[in-house]
């Protein structure tokens, strides 16, 4: 699958040197959704079939109601509650009726991979689709698409590839969309530029989080000591994808 090259997002990415280019990446697709969704995308007919569908999950809901827009999150989750609340009751209307718990859910003794794993998927999918998260992960898509096509037509890209240091979250699914993507020698190229860039940063954070810990040793009250501040967040972000706020 062919997808769009954006490649001004991915250079900014790179230049801002705020950790993992596709984590901020990330975050800026995210921050934008949340506003999209609240804002004229709250009355647009084939965004709201598709909230109605997957809703959202517990962070994203965090964030649209951290919006302050109670009128936009609410007109969102009334109709999203009427269809889910339609679906809902037809899986539990089926399990009504005579012998439908057994061919609905699975009981004690029942073997898996039957109807009744289908029924539990359904209900599981009433609280586990996100359509923000869609959105994201369909962005950032393209953005790996658009990483592994510089990295194979940009000669300043190729360059500067071995001084990005990607967390570990994001490097697999960039793997996987480069080996679609990339030679056999472009794809040796871009692993050793990656193994270079992440592993100095691995190197250097935990040599940082180490003197982190140091610094409270009562021996070293009082001391500063270079790349200490935000250590722990950084380490954090890099091990695990961003999840935590860096200080300034």
């Amino acid at each position: 699958m062919r997808y769009h090259i954006d490649t001004i997002p991915v250079w900014d990415a790179v230049k801002a040197k705020c950790g993992c280019p596709l984590c901020y990446l990330r975050t800026d697709i995210e921050e934008k959704d949340v506003d999209r969704f609240l804002g004229g995308s709250v009355m647009d007919p084939d965004t709201r079939i598709r909230v109605n569908e997957k809703g959202f999950c517990r962070r994203h809901h965090k964030m649209l109601y951290a919006r302050q827009n109670r009128l936009g999150h609410a007109l969102m989750m009334d109709s999203c509650m009427i269809e889910t609340s339609a679906r809902f009751i037809r899986i539990m209307d089926e399990a009504a009726r005579p012998n439908g718990a057994k061919r609905t859910f699975r009981l004690p003794g029942m073997k898996r991979g039957g109807e009744g794993d289908s029924a539990l998927e359904k209900l599981r999918a009433l609280s586990s689709s996100c359509v923000l998260c869609d959105s994201i992960e369909e962005n950032l898509r393209r953005y790996r698409y658009t990483i592994a096509y510089l990295f194979k037509t940009d000669r300043a890209f190729r360059e500067a590839f071995p001084e990005m240091g990607f967390c570990l979250d994001c490097i697999p699914p960039l793997v996987e969309m480069a080996g679609e993507e990339l030679s056999g020698e472009d794809m040796r190229a871009l692993l050793a530029a990656l193994k270079e860039g992440t592993g100095k940063l691995l190197a250097e954070e935990e040599k940082n989080l180490k003197n982190f810990t140091l610094l409270f040793d009562y021996r070293n009250a009082g001391k500063t000591i270079e790349g200490t501040k935000g250590a722990l967040e950084k380490a954090v972000n890099t091990l695990r994808g961003k999840c935590l706020d860096e200080p300034s």
